[in-house]
C-alpha cells in the first residue's frame, strides 16, 4: 500500500496485529496504526460509494453475472473517474470472498493469470491491483463522475420495484438484480445520466400504476 500511495486500510475480523505484523510492515507502520477494524463485513462497507470485489474464480458464462469478472487493466482507468470512496475488497488467503460478499459489490475484477494456476497469493494480488491503479493515476487525466452510494441504492430500488410491478418471475429476480448492478458498475454513470435514468424508471412506474386503476 505504501509503495503505491494507498493509506486507508480496513480489516474485517483480522488476526492480531502483533509484533511480527509490525516487523513485516517495515516503514509502513502508520498504515497499521491508522487501520479501521470491523467485526462485520456489511458494517465495514456501508459508507463506501463504489465497491470493487476481487476473485480468481470467474464465470465463463455471461448469464452468470455474480462472478462475471473484468480484467484489472480494463477497469483501473475508469475507477479514477469516480468521486467518493472506492473500496477494493480482497478476500481470505485460503478461500477468497464468499458469494454474498461479492453480491454487495458494484463490479468484480480479476488479474489475468495462467489457466493452469489461476489463484495468486493474497499479498501479490493486492500489489498488482494497487500497481495498476497507481500507473493509471499517473498516466491519465481524471474526469470526475458524481454518482454515489445513496444514488445507487435509489436506482437499484427503482429497478427492484419495476421487476415487482411487471410480475417478473420470482426465481429470476435475484440474478436479474445482480445483472443490473454489474451493468451499472461497468457503466459508472454520471449524475446527469443517473437522473435521466431515474426519470425514465419513474415514468414507467407511473404508467404501470395508472394502468392498474
Amino acid at each position: 500500500m505504501a509503495n503505491f500511495d494507498f493509506k486507508n486500510l480496513t480489516l474485517v475480523n483480522p488476526c492480531s496485529l502483533d509484533d511480527d505484523c509490525y516487523a513485516r510492515a517495515m516503514h509502513a507502520k502508520d498504515i497499521l496504526d491508522n487501520s479501521k477494524i470491523f467485526n462485520n463485513y456489511k458494517k465495514a462497507i456501508e459508507n463506501i460509494d463504489y465497491l470493487v470485489a476481487t476473485s480468481s474464480i470467474e464465470s465463463k458464462n455471461d448469464k452468470k453475472h455474480l462472478r462475471n469478472a473484468l480484467p484489472i487493466d480494463e477497469v483501473s482507468y475508469k475507477l479514477l473517474t469516480l468521486e467518493g470512496k472506492i473500496g477494493l475488497i480482497f478476500g481470505r488467503e485460503d478461500y477468497g470472498l464468499y458469494n454474498e460478499e461479492i453480491a454487495n459489490c458494484d463490479t468484480l475484477i480479476r488479474i489475468p493469470t495462467s489457466e493452469s494456476y489461476l489463484s495468486m497469493n493474497l499479498s501479490h494480488a493486492v500489489g498488482i491491483v494497487l500497481y495498476s491503479l497507481f500507473i493509471s493515476k499517473n498516466t491519465s487525466k481524471k474526469e470526475k463522475r458524481n454518482i454515489g452510494n445513496i444514488e445507487k441504492q435509489k436506482l437499484y430500488g427503482f429497478f427492484k420495484e419495476l421487476l415487482d410491478q411487471i410480475n417478473y418471475p420470482e426465481h429470476k429476480k435475484e440474478k436479474t438484480e445482480i445483472m443490473f448492478k454489474r451493468l451499472m458498475g461497468r457503466a459508472m454513470p454520471s449524475k446527469w445520466e443517473y437522473h435521466n435514468l431515474m426519470g425514465v424508471f419513474s415514468q414507467i412506474l407511473k404508467e404501470i400504476e395508472n394502468s392498474k386503476k
